[in-house]
């Protein structure tokens, strides 16, 4: 519990600071190692987990933890993001939602 309250107050100072507004890529050699992060209970049936990311920050990816989101209109659904290998390293591809 420890954790996650650590992760929250985080997330909630990066986001007051506006951290989360960058759509800048990069490109890295190796991939980031992925901290551990515990997942709590859904608030309602209609949340989504929303799995961990990778945010561009200053030249180097940051890890997000994952959080529960209620998709953005019914009958979307999220994709989660994934690594994609480039010819100069490996890019980070930000999930989205999107309609079935």
């Amino acid at each position: 519990m420890r954790t996650i309250k650590r992760f929250l107050f985080i997330l909630a100072v990066a986001l007051s600071c506006g951290a989360f507004t960058s759509n800048a890529q990069i490109e890295v050699k190796i991939r980031p190692e992925v901290p551990r992060f515990e997942r709590g209970a859904a608030p309602s049936p209609r949340h989504v987990w929303i799995g961990e990311e990778w945010e561009p920050r200053g030249g180097a990816y940051v890890f997000v933890g994952g959080h529960w989101a209620e998709p953005p209109h019914p009958g979307w659904a999220w994709i989660p993001g994934h690594w994609k290998h480039t010819p100069h390293g490996e890019m980070w591809m930000a999930g989205h939602w999107r309609r079935r």
